[in-house]
């Protein structure tokens, strides 16, 4: 009997010795790729346990409930931690969303998540005007097949700044050349 309350007491105290070791916080993770801009739904994420030190509260905390409303201010890849600053309302951002048709096959970098010059042509009495980049830098919300049986290439949602707004969808409706470009990274 003294054995069995000797082994059950340091099974215990093993057990509350790591237990108060233990300095992991639950965080939210991306499941997928979240694009900026995109509403923040319970179902992207899941919890993760991380020991973070210091840095918990940069991150999103899983034991707090999201906020109605609220998006993503810039993207979060696959199995990323949630940080705070990347969490906006739908008021403050200045993003807009729009699909531009690709004349044509698009690189296998142009994927969600990843970034594309927008370069536009103006259209002429000839045919167009040597192009020049239109939007810099835009994100590549999703790639689709186009919906159309006339259609050159697949339909590429952007998400981008919306001062650029305005240009993008002057050159569409007026019939430019448009084209998306892999956007070259910094670094």
């Amino acid at each position: 009997m003294v054995g069995l309350v000797l082994v059950a007491g340091s099974v215990l105290g093993v057990w509350a010795l790591v237990g108060g070791l233990d300095r992991s916080v639950r965080v939210y993770a991306a499941r997928d790729t979240i694009t900026a801009g995109s509403r923040l739904e319970a179902h992207d994420l899941e919890a993760v346990r991380v020991v973070l030190g210091e840095r918990a509260a940069q991150y999103l905390s899983a034991e707090t409930a999201l906020r109605p409303g609220a998006v993503l201010a810039r993207t979060v890849g696959p199995g990323e931690l949630l940080p705070r600053d990347a969490v906006a309302d739908a008021s403050d951002t200045a993003f807009a969303a729009v699909v531009v048709p690709s004349r044509g096959a698009l690189p296998e970098s142009v994927a969600p998540g990843s970034a594309v010059d927008v370069w536009a042509g103006d259209a002429v009495e000839r045919g167009f005007e040597a192009p020049a980049v239109l939007v810099p830098a835009a994100e590549v919300v999703s790639v689709r097949a186009a919906d159309s049986p006339g259609a050159d290439g697949p339909l590429v949602e952007l998400r981008l700044d919306r001062e650029r707004l305005p240009l993008l969808l002057e050159a569409l409706a007026s019939g430019d050349a448009i084209d998306l470009v892999p956007a070259r990274s910094v670094g």
